[in-house]
């Protein structure tokens, strides 16, 4: 299995607002940044948006390193919140609605091809790739304001 590096983050000008996300994958020392944006979105859609997207351009399964700076995206399926969702209808442990199911549902169904480890990053910290795919959301996320 080839070993990718996948770095994503999403923004959003208010929330809900204009919002992009970014994603920069990485094999063997090449690198190919993906991004795009929605009119009207969320931080969390956006964020979302960028695994899912990234995971959506590969071609075969892979052995996946994805950092990130969301632990709403990490935490989820990390910690396995997703499937709970999932089982229990869609419902999160109060019994509210999940939110961005839409989302969710075809992450898991993409996450099946691969065999993914889960790296948090700190946002805003100087973490190259990050800055580098938080600069290209927000200019994703520029054009629809």
């Amino acid at each position: 299995m080839k070993r990718i590096e996948i770095f994503t983050d999403g923004a959003c000008k208010g929330n809900p607002g204009p919002g992009g996300w970014c994603a920069i994958l990485r094999y063997n020392g090449v690198e190919k940044m993906i991004s795009g944006g929605e009119k009207d979105t969320t931080n969390n859609r956006m964020e979302l948006s960028a695994v899912l997207f990234a995971l959506k351009a590969l071609k075969e399964p892979c052995h996946i390193t994805l950092q990130s700076d969301s632990k709403y995206v990490l935490d989820s399926l990390s910690k396995g919140w997703v499937y709970g969702w999932k089982k229990k209808g869609w419902k999160k442990s109060d019994g509210k609605p999940a939110l961005n199911v839409d989302l969710w549902q075809q992450l898991l169904e993409e996450i099946k091809k691969h065999e993914l480890d889960y790296v948090w990053i700190k946002g805003h910290a100087g973490h190259p790739e990050n800055e580098r795919c938080d600069a290209q959301a927000v200019k994703e996320s520029e054009k629809f304001v």
